[in-house]
Formats: structure tokens, sequence, C-alpha cells
């Protein structure tokens, strides 16, 4: 087993998809963590946490934007998270977080729970066909995995 899956609690597997509960909704806001369920951006920030690094609470498009707390990298990292859409608009985007060897540990509405995909599953569905790129939480902290 790789070591993000490995290291990360049990209790990361149980998080309901809850596309509700978002960066800064009054629903995080109001009642934080994961245990209400979480969409796929407060997840994969959650992961992040865990690891030691402290991404931004951003929704998909402004993180994408962001180059203060996260930079743009053309190779994927363990802990560097991946943006997938329909298109190669950031706007509503899906974020995952890059595990090793082309493998993406998200959470989304279709599965209902935390997965882990190949970067292939992620082109055969429309919604996340297009890879927007890939972001890196600039922590100088950062966990060194892989």
């Amino acid at each position: 087993m790789d070591p993000v899956l490995h290291r990360l609690p049990a209790a990361f597997w149980t998080v309901p998809y809850v596309g509700s509960r978002f960066p800064g909704s009054s629903e995080v806001t109001d009642r934080p963590g994961l245990e209400e369920g979480a969409n796929c951006q407060l997840f994969a920030y959650e992961v992040l946490r865990h690891f030691g690094l402290a991404p931004p609470a951003l929704r998909s498009s402004d993180l994408w934007a962001d180059t203060q707390a996260t930079a743009h990298v053309s190779a994927a990292q363990p802990l560097d998270l991946l943006l997938f859409n329909a298109t190669d608009d950031a706007y509503g985007a899906h974020v995952g977080v890059w595990v090793n060897e082309g493998r993406v540990l998200h959470l989304c509405a279709e599965v209902g729970r935390p997965a882990v995909w190949e970067m292939t599953e992620f082109a055969v569905r429309q919604r996340y066909r297009v890879l927007i790129g890939i972001k890196r939480v600039v922590d100088t902290k950062r966990d060194t995995i892989g």
C-alpha cells in the first residue's frame, strides 16, 4: 500500500459526499470537520491538513487562480491537488489528491464516499474528462511522502 493511503485514518474512508458542505459554506462554518460530510474540495483540503499542509479554503476556480498558497506544477507528486471538469474551465471543477502512480484519492457524488481512481477512470467520464491541471500547496513544512 502506498504511504498516503496507509497513513490516512479510517475515519476519512467513511466521509459521505454532501455537496452543500464546501469551503466557506455556512454548513461548514457552523459545523466544521468531516463527520457530517463534505464536497470534493473540503475533503481534499482535510486530507492535506492531516499531513501538515495548510491549503487555502478556496472553491475550485479560486484555487486554480491562486498564486499565494499554491503553485501550478506540470508533474504531480503525492499530496498535490488535481482539478477535473468536463471542459478546461476551473469553475465548478472536481478536486482530488494525487496519491501515486496515476492514482487520485477523491470524494465524488457518483460513488458517495471516498475512492481512489486511476487517471483513466476520470478520462472516461464526461464530467471529469479534462484534467485542468495540478496545484501544489506551497508550505515549508510539507510532509515528504512517496
